[in-house]
């Protein structure tokens, strides 16, 4: 596909609305997604909407960083820098940005019932999922897995935090609550365990089962991802718990 070419010019099969209409949204790349938000294009060369999006994302890719990654934390001024985008486009972007991230920290009400790893992550979403510093938090569940709230316990840097266990628990102690999941997230956006995160599970579960309070599973999050080492480890076989 020529990015320089106008909308207009572009095979109707081959535009991003139509694609979207008749494929889904996910067929659709950075660029095209981009393009429906931009609605026009211009900037360097008079490009085309996708051409700008791509031209944004090569722009934004230059700092070593994700260029989706970059959008979740940019001022307007800084997409109004890029040539070809307005004040009407720069809002456009981060607009779209931000709802993107509250759709996906949505969290389950209280007193829902958390009953798989999934909604686990969904109700601590909005305290971990897309922060910059490394956080750590708690489920507080009863016996039936009734959330009865969510608290964080410590914030770290951006790359490293400290969760000692005699804080967590005395943090589920005094809330009353019967069974607990812990979680923290991945500035990066790599859910993937750490030798750091598999020891302080280690921990943790030996504390859990000493006081007779379940832990049900430790979750990563970050970058929209996540991941639970109860399903990605033996650790539970090693120090069983009771659900």
């Amino acid at each position: 596909m020529t990015y320089s070419l106008r909308i207009i010019d572009i095979p109707s099969t081959e535009r991003p609305r139509e694609r979207l209409l008749a494929h889904g949204v996910k067929h659709l790349k950075n660029a095209e997604l981009i393009a429906i938000l931009l609605g026009t294009g211009q900037g360097p060369g008079k490009l085309s909407a996708i051409g700008l999006g791509e031209y944004i994302l090569n722009h934004l890719g230059q700092h070593q960083r994700d260029p989706l990654e970059r959008l979740r934390d940019l001022h307007p001024q800084e997409l109004m820098d890029i040539p070809g985008v307005g004040p009407a486009k720069a809002t456009a972007i981060l607009a779209a940005v931000e709802l993107g991230q509250r759709a996906c920290s949505l969290r389950p009400p209280d007193r829902a019932i958390i009953e798989s790893p999934d909604t686990a992550a969904a109700a601590l979403s909005q305290e971990l999922m897309w922060s910059t510093q490394e956080r750590f938090a708690i489920l507080l569940l009863d016996t039936k897995n009734r959330l009865l709230g969510t608290q964080l316990i410590t914030i770290g840097t951006a790359t490293e935090t400290l969760a000692p266990p005699k804080e967590i628990f005395t943090a589920i102690l005094k809330q009353g609550a019967t069974k607990t999941i812990v979680a923290h997230n991945h500035p990066s956006g790599s859910p993937q365990a750490s030798q750091a995160d598999i020891e302080l599970t280690r921990q943790l579960l030996a504390g859990a089962k000493l006081l007779g309070i379940p832990l049900l599973d430790h979750l990563i999050l970050g970058g929209g991802n996540w991941s639970s080492l109860r399903q990605n480890t033996n650790l539970w076989d090693e120090c069983p718990q009771e659900d």
